[in-house]
């Protein structure tokens, strides 16, 4: 499951069976994000886990600056994750998310016209993305030679 955490909003997305393809699932808007947004987020993942109990761990963005050091979000961030580590007892993963939300932006602009039905998608799409990259890092770390093993 991927996490794109923000003060206001956090979207979250979700892969297929196989690990392969990420897709947007929802955005949650809770009250702040040290106040409930933990148990918030953890209330949803239990509801999924009930349903599907194939999320095993949680790819949680991480903002920093465009050098790659840590801006003013980037504690919250991480202090958020311990907490849904905590709540879920899933292992959390970080994963940068620079850019991520503009490139869900402009992803979207090519799909919806109107600003505000992008709006409330783009924080699910910017997860997407960053569940995306982390299933592409994963894939391709994985030995070649079993993969040509199981193909003869």
């Amino acid at each position: 499951m991927g996490l794109d955490v923000g003060v206001r909003r956090i979207g979250m997305a979700i892969s297929d069976a196989t690990a392969t393809l990420a897709r947007p699932l929802a955005v949650l808007r809770p009250a702040g994000l040290e106040a409930d947004a933990p148990q918030t987020v953890a209330t949803k993942i239990a509801g999924l886990r009930a349903e599907d109990d194939d999320i095993a761990t949680l790819v949680v963005g991480l903002p920093t600056r465009l050098d790659g050091s840590e801006n003013e979000m980037t504690p919250r961030v991480r202090a958020f994750a311990a907490a849904i580590a905590q709540l879920t007892g899933l292992p959390v993963v970080f994963q940068d998310e620079r850019l991520t939300s503009r490139e869900a932006e402009s992803r979207l602009a090519l799909t919806r016209k109107g600003w505000r039905a992008r709006k409330t998608l783009i924080d699910a799409a910017a997860a997407a993305i960053i569940l995306q990259d982390y299933l592409d890092a994963v894939a391709s770390a994985r030995p070649v030679a079993a993969m040509r093993e199981s193909d003869s």
